[in-house]
């Protein structure tokens, strides 16, 4: 996507990002529901309306200061609460209302690979370019969301799942670490855009 100017870029990101950060938060809440929590459904976050996950750090400046700087689009959402203590068996829905973000993340990037398609199948140009664009920025940021998410670092999705696999006291300890997850993110930030190089 070198070859698209600034705002070409916005244009073709925008819809994905936020289609991607905000499905995935709903997922969240949504299965926390299923699961005894209804926290998430009582503050109206169980909505596809981005205004009510919209993080102005994660979701607006993080994505735009990437994008004009590295030609790439990452960002977060308001997480979506869920209380644990609702949940009928809380350390192991807990890893289920964990996974359920990053499994939207992959069947929304199928659905924009499947969009793709049917912009090349169109065969006019001046559909099936733009459509491309957006759909291969959209399999993207959800690759990379659920990839990330993944990542057994707190507070990530994929620390809960880690927290609900070790034994009781294991999962204790390690939970701690939670209060350092931020920094460990941005660590993890700069080694993957080699700042740092080895």
């Amino acid at each position: 996507m070198d070859e698209l100017t600034l705002i070409q870029k916005v244009v073709v990101w925008v819809i994905p990002v936020i289609f991607a950060i905000t499905v995935h938060e709903v997922a969240h809440g949504w299965v926390a529901k299923q699961y005894g929590d209804k926290t998430a459904w009582m503050l109206g976050r169980l909505t596809l309306n981005p205004i009510k996950h919209i993080d102005p750090v994660g979701t607006i400046l993080v994505p735009g200061l990437m994008l004009a700087f590295t030609g790439f689009v990452f960002g977060w959402a308001k997480p979506v609460p869920v209380n644990i203590r609702n949940l009928r068996h809380p350390k192991h829905d807990m890893a289920i209302v964990a996974v359920a973000g990053p499994v939207a993340n992959i069947l929304m990037a199928l659905g924009w690979a499947l969009f793709v398609r049917v912009g090349v199948f169109m065969g006019v140009p001046e559909i099936s370019v733009p459509m491309t664009y957006v759909g291969i920025a959209g399999i993207m940021i959800n690759l990379v969301l659920a990839l990330i998410n993944l990542l057994p670092i707190p507070p990530l999705d994929g620390s809960r799942i880690l927290s609900w696999v070790l034994p009781g006291k294991w999962s204790v300890y390690y939970n701690r670490f939670e209060r350092y997850g931020f920094y460990l993110l941005v660590l993890f930030h700069v080694i993957l855009n080699g700042i740092i190089v080895f």
